[in-house]
């Protein structure tokens, strides 16, 4: 009598659902339709693909790996509809379908490698049962997915343990609506937040906040799950100010939380922080001093918009700009004459127009549809102003034309598939890789999807031959060279000619027709389709270059994902992660932190014409760009939410600067905003290896930019980091330079710069301690004899000898130290210069005294001096951002 019951209200439940979907309303879950029989025919892409991929039967472990398992093969994560009907149909039984070779492996009714996945009379064995029954067809017209409904939208938990369930309804373009909850897969972010289980239940972990992520069908959605660190939530949390836009988005995120905001930080760190984030150079202690006192309410605000306009700003924001694009030599070395000028050239083009603020869209634009030939321009006359280039050398004026053609030159981007990734990479931030071989895991591209976009790169290449090869071949004929020479030998004859003021070819990017191959003569080309991602196909043909559609694809229909990507990657600069971590992953499984800041900062890039100017001073002029490092209470481990500043270590080519900086003389030290020349902000390409400062860049993480991934670019401590400031030669030679600060230090106050071991003429004899004694001990055989004219003598050699060796006589230097009476007063002057070169800030009165301290316990004061400023380099106040 109880089962007939039971019986009786799944019936009734079944009935129900379908008079409420009659009536448009959304059919109820799954598995209360099929807890008992029923006629209902279940939807192959809506109902059994998503099934199968619930319990596994399409992951990377079981049949949807590369090579299937048992001889049968599905599409991983379920996406090629048509492939897994056909694996499917070569097992099931459509006369007997509970005999189904499929049904039965499942069920385990036969021997299966992976296990029940089934049990038999389940809801999940209906489903299957039936869909066999009724004839087991395929997708006949794929169905879209309009959207995915969560309910709740976003997880508030108070405790541990706590529980939510998670309804999700799928709605479909044709109108209908689905819970489909039974069916989707479950995936948290950090499963010390927030645990979830296969039915979508979500249980409360540790305090902070992540989401959860359900997939289902085409649709990935991201569901936040907070749990508050401290009681201060809601109105019971501090009034804080909250002065822009930033600051209130950041602060009602914090509110959910608990998490109260670090205070303001003072005017040093700031001057420091904004001064190394923006124009990668400390700030010099003339600066400092006068920040300080100044005392008008805007002096940040107008230091900011100052900092914008120096050179040091627009050399490391091309820097910048080189890392995304991919600006490397070392793929350049076959598009000109010079292997280190394409990469030159390309630097200064991009410094030009962040200098000038061209908008981003433009830059971007500028490199994308590039081009070689200008209108009307011949193939000769294109020769003679690339020849004007090359002799020019500093890549100024390159930096004049309108376009950007060595982004379509380099040799790791010539297959279409690599172009695909790295410009989907480079302008959008995602990652589409996987999709070339199958569904991606975490978004929304499909291996269709990247099949259809890459043929847009197809048309673009990057010819040694010029434009025309019966011109390129006519020019090669009047130059005085072996036309048998091929490769790098007639590359170099012709870089030879091109020095003595030959008018020689140049290679140049061509575009190649969009037309299909003819299927016979006097037939024409057939159609070639492409699509933008996840866009509807096209016929390529109709646009004499694709690259045009494809920008204005990106500054129209996915214009939010193009200004997020640059958006995320300037807030990351200025902060200790991007509002997208990875910056370079903007995946619908990998959501911001915080949306509503994103998407007001990339609506607010979008207003304001794309102004990078804008977005600097839109980040840098808000309060939470200037809170301090120091923690509260309830954001000590907060690194999420930007509720404080966290500590970061400068970027490689910041902290080399910093270091030639700190140590150089003072009018070196005051110039470097503004002379860029020996700056590593300035280099243009990625050079690695041992020579000059390469050695230096590589250890503290200079991108390679080689591959496409943001992660190339490192700022993570490591011990190399460490013993290259505790005793690299380059750290050494700076802090004894002839040129530095402790040279002029020691002139001013009358003493030689002392122990310089790393600039001797030559090496020094085996038995040099010994001559040096025997010298020291004829000048006291000397003195003790008053003998002036043999003292002299005695003394004048040992100088000279130790000169050899590039030493001194440090007894003598401590005499003349002595005699010259350098007041206490100069030498705190000199430690609190040192202090504010290396820290951005004057000593406190227990530093100041340890340094001066340090510095009597040594020989001479200026050797003490060398301690201290060699002791400031090696602080992690000095090597952190803060």
């Amino acid at each position: 009598m109880q089962q007939q019951g039971s019986t009786l209200a799944v019936l009734l439940a079944v009935q129900l659902a379908w008079v409420s979907v009659s009536k448009g309303e959304t059919q109820p879950r799954i598995d209360v339709r099929y807890a008992g029989q029923n006629e209902e025919t279940p939807d192959f892409q809506r109902h059994v693909i998503p099934m199968l991929s619930k319990l596994g039967c399409n992951g990377r472990s079981c049949h949807g790996s590369f090579q299937g398992r048992g001889g049968f093969m599905l599409s991983l994560f379920g996406y090629d509809f048509k492939a897994d009907h056909k694996g499917l149909m070569e097992r099931l039984d459509l006369e007997t379908p509970s005999d189904s070779y499929a049904l039965q492996k499942a069920t385990r009714e036969i021997d299966h490698e992976g296990g029940q996945r089934i049990a038999p009379q389940s809801w999940e064995y209906r489903v299957f049962l039936n869909w066999i029954a009724s004839g087991a067809k395929g997708v006949e017209s794929e169905g879209r997915l309009k959207q995915l409904e969560i309910s709740p939208a976003e997880i508030q938990f108070r405790d541990a343990s706590e529980t939510a369930q998670l309804r999700v309804v799928a709605h479909w373009e044709d109108g209908s609506s689905e819970d489909v909850t039974p069916l989707c897969r479950f995936l948290s972010n950090d499963a010390s937040i927030a645990e979830i289980d296969d039915s979508g239940l979500v249980t409360a972990g540790a305090t902070g906040d992540t989401h959860v992520v359900v997939f289902y069908d085409n649709g990935t959605v991201p569901v936040p799950v907070l749990r508050p660190v401290s009681d201060q939530t809601g109105e019971r949390y501090p009034s804080v100010p909250a002065p822009t836009r930033v600051d209130q988005l950041v602060v009602e995120k914090l509110k959910k939380l608990g998490i109260v905001q670090s205070e303001t930080c003072g005017d040093t760190e700031f001057l420091r922080r904004v001064s190394l984030d923006i124009a990668g150079t400390l700030p010099t202690s003339a600066e400092i001093r006068a920040f300080v006192a100044d005392n008008s309410p805007d002096k940040r605000s107008r230091k900011i918009d100052e900092l914008l306009e120096t050179p040091a700003y627009s050399a490391w924001w091309a820097t910048r700009l080189s890392d995304y694009t991919g600006n490397t030599a070392n793929q350049l070395n076959n598009v000109s004459f010079n292997n280190n000028q394409p990469s030159q050239e390309w630097y200064e083009w991009l410094r030009k127009r962040v200098r000038e603020n061209v908008p981003y869209d433009r830059i971007v634009e500028g490199i994308v549809l590039a081009g070689s030939q200008r209108e009307g321009e011949t193939y000769q006359e294109y020769c003679v102003r690339m020849g004007e280039y090359f002799k020019d050398g500093s890549g100024e004026k390159f930096a004049e034309q309108e376009s950007l053609p060595y982004y379509w030159a380099r040799r790791n981007f010539q297959r279409p598939e690599d172009r695909a990734i790295g410009f989907a990479y480079t302008f959008l931030a995602i990652r589409i890789e996987c999709a070339q071989c199958h569904k991606h895991p975490f978004d929304r591209w499909t291996q269709e999807d990247f099949k259809e976009f890459q043929p847009l790169f197809s048309t673009t290449r990057f010819n040694p031959n010029g434009t025309n090869r019966r011109e390129y071949e006519e020019l090669l004929a009047t130059l005085e060279v072996d036309q048998a020479l091929r490769g790098n030998q007639l590359r170099q004859a012709l870089g030879r000619l091109l020095q003595k003021g030959e008018v020689v070819p140049f290679p140049a990017l061509v575009q190649t027709s969009t037309s299909g191959p003819r299927r016979e003569r006097g037939e024409r080309s057939r159609q070639v389709t492409a699509r933008m991602l996840g866009g509807d196909p096209f016929d390529m043909t109709q646009y004499p270059d694709p690259r045009k559609p494809l920008m204005d694809w990106m500054t129209g229909e996915v214009r939010d994902l193009f200004a997020k990507a640059f958006v995320n990657r300037v807030w990351s600069n200025y902060f200790h992660r991007g509002i997208v971590e990875p910056t370079d992953d903007l995946s619908l499984a990998n959501p911001p932190t915080n949306q509503a800041l994103l998407d007001h900062l990339a609506q607010g890039f979008i207003a304001q014409g794309y102004d990078m100017k804008w977005l600097h001073r839109e980040i840098c002029n808000s309060r939470t760009y200037q809170l301090s490092w120091q923690p509260t209470e309830s954001n000590r481990l907060d690194e999420r939410n930007f509720s404080r500043a966290v500590p970061r270590r400068i970027q490689a080519e910041v902290a080399y600067d910093a270091l030639v900086q700190a140590t150089a003389g003072m009018s070196q030290n005051a110039g470097y905003l503004t002379n860029l020349k020996q700056r590593a902000t300035a280099i243009p390409g990625s050079a690695q290896g041992r020579g000059g400062n390469n050695y230096a860049l590589t250890i503290f993480g200079k991108s390679a930019r080689e591959n496409n991934c943001d992660c190339e670019r490192s700022n993570e401590p490591t011990l190399l980091q460490t013993l290259f400031l505790y005793n690299d030669n380059d750290v050494l030679t700076a802090l004894d330079s002839r040129g530095g600060w402790l040279a002029e230090v020691a002139r001013e106050w009358n003493q030689p710069l002392l122990s310089n071991p790393n600039e001797p003429t030559i090496r020094k004899p085996e038995n040099y301690d010994e001559i040096v004694a025997r010298y020291r001990s004829q000048i006291e055989r000397a003195k003790n004899q008053s003998n002036p004219e043999r003292l002299q003598q005695m003394k004048a050699r040992l100088k000279a000898f130790l000169e050899q060796y590039g030493e001194t006589d440090k007894a003598e230097a401590r005499g003349k130290a002595t005699a010259s009476g350098v007041s206490e007063e100069a030498r705190r002057i000199a430690v609190r210069e040192a202090y504010l070169r290396t820290l951005s800030r004057l000593p406190s009165a227990e530093e100041e005294q340890t340094a001066l301290q340090a510095m009597s316990a040594t020989e001479t004061p200026v050797e003490g001096l060398r301690d201290v400023l060699w002791a400031l380099l090696n602080t992690k106040e000095f090597i952190l951002n803060h």
